[in-house]
């Protein structure tokens, strides 16, 4: 007789769009895995239309640390702004809970120590939620550039050039480094480039340019960075919210074959495609294609995968190291383009400015430093 799978006891922080459009659906898809016993929000009048979707049977509150006292979850989802993720995250696993948290998991390397401390005192694991690693597509061709199936790495692309307006900036914590972190570096392109290093692995150094062109804000509107990996591969990234055609995009090209993600929001095995080249066999190239079992990238897809650690005992993927580096690439790049000299991978420590803070303090930068 099989056991029936172990249901875990779920409350979510936050119920915005991004709880109420991915993680709820996420748990729906989970529903023999997961139960909903708790919604956090300090807006009452959101909170009970969250519940009204949800189930009346969710208990209300308005405290993170009132529902964690009564509710001892075992996992929190949290889908707050930015500047409460770390406090919200340290939270819960001092109480026993492990926790899936929407990007960034904070606002700096710094932050991040405080989080690694509470994951070792406690037991508990934060993840955080970078859902393009876990489409069947990414999996795939994971799987083909780490074999050496498509040959050496060579020149990798990694593109996010999306579009916002004034009316979105308007929004009071938007373009602050104290409530967001940083502008589409942190809070849009890290969706990319966090795939990109799944796919290519450890980077070795940074050089970037970044720019307020458009947006009075205090961060800024685009990014540019080049990048070298210790394989020896070479990419440009490039992090843009003032682009009226709006793509996302992912080409790395290996020795023996281009294999591209174009898509915009989230992409499923048809966003993939590879291209050999002239001298691969087209029986080789073939066996390339994607997977007929398509698993689109999406908030269902990365708890499914913290399910299955959580059921493991192990740590869960999107924690720890995964979770430290692409964190550490963000203030790569600032510390890059805001010094305008090459940061190697590992320099930034506690003592370096851009350890506390993605601004680094940087006279042109920093909040109120601005003339």
């Amino acid at each position: 007789m099989s056991l029936s799978p172990v249901r875990r006891r779920v409350a979510v922080v936050g119920t915005g769009a991004v709880v109420g459009g991915g993680h709820l659906p996420a748990l729906r898809a989970h529903a023999d895995r997961t139960e909903l016993v708790a919604a956090v929000d300090v807006d009452r009048e959101r909170l009970d239309a969250f519940r009204a979707v949800a189930g009346e049977g969710v208990a209300a509150f308005t405290s993170v640390s009132a529902m964690l006292d009564a509710v001892r979850p075992d996992l929190v989802l949290i889908g707050t702004p930015p500047s409460l993720h770390r406090e919200q995250t340290v939270a819960a696993l001092k109480a026993g809970a492990w926790v899936l948290c929407e990007k960034p998991l904070c606002l700096s390397l710094a932050e991040y120590d405080e989080i690694a401390a509470a994951e070792e005192a406690s037991g508990a694991y934060a993840s955080v939620v970078l859902q393009h690693r876990y489409g069947s597509g990414a999996v795939h061709a994971r799987a083909l550039i780490a074999s050496g199936e498509l040959g050496a790495p060579l020149v990798a692309h990694c593109q996010t050039t999306w579009h916002r307006d004034a009316a979105y900036y308007a929004v009071p914590w938007r373009g602050r480094w104290a409530t967001e972190g940083g502008g589409p570096t942190m809070g849009h392109g890290i969706h990319q480039y966090d795939l990109l290093l799944h796919l290519l692995g450890e980077w070795a150094e940074v050089r970037a340019m970044a720019a307020r062109l458009v947006h009075d804000t205090e961060s800024e509107d685009v990014s540019t960075a080049l990048v070298r990996f210790s394989n020896g591969a070479l990419a440009t990234v490039v992090n843009s919210v003032l682009s009226p055609d709006e793509v996302s995009r992912v080409r790395v090209d290996c020795a023996d074959a281009t294999v591209e993600l174009t898509h915009l929001y989230g992409h499923g095995n048809d966003d993939w495609s590879y291209t050999p080249a002239p001298h691969v066999p087209a029986g080789r190239a073939a066996a390339w294609r994607t997977p007929a079992h398509d698993v689109p990238s999406s908030h269902t897809a990365q708890l499914g995968a913290l399910l299955d650690a959580y059921d493991a005992g192990t740590r869960p993927p999107g924690s720890g190291q995964q979770a430290r580096g692409t964190l550490e690439f963000a203030a790569a790049l600032y510390k890059a383009a805001f010094t305008g000299r090459p940061v190697r991978a590992g320099e930034i420590v506690p003592g370096d400015p851009f350890h506390a803070a993605m601004h680094g303090g940087h006279p042109d930068w920093a909040p109120g430093e601005r003339a």
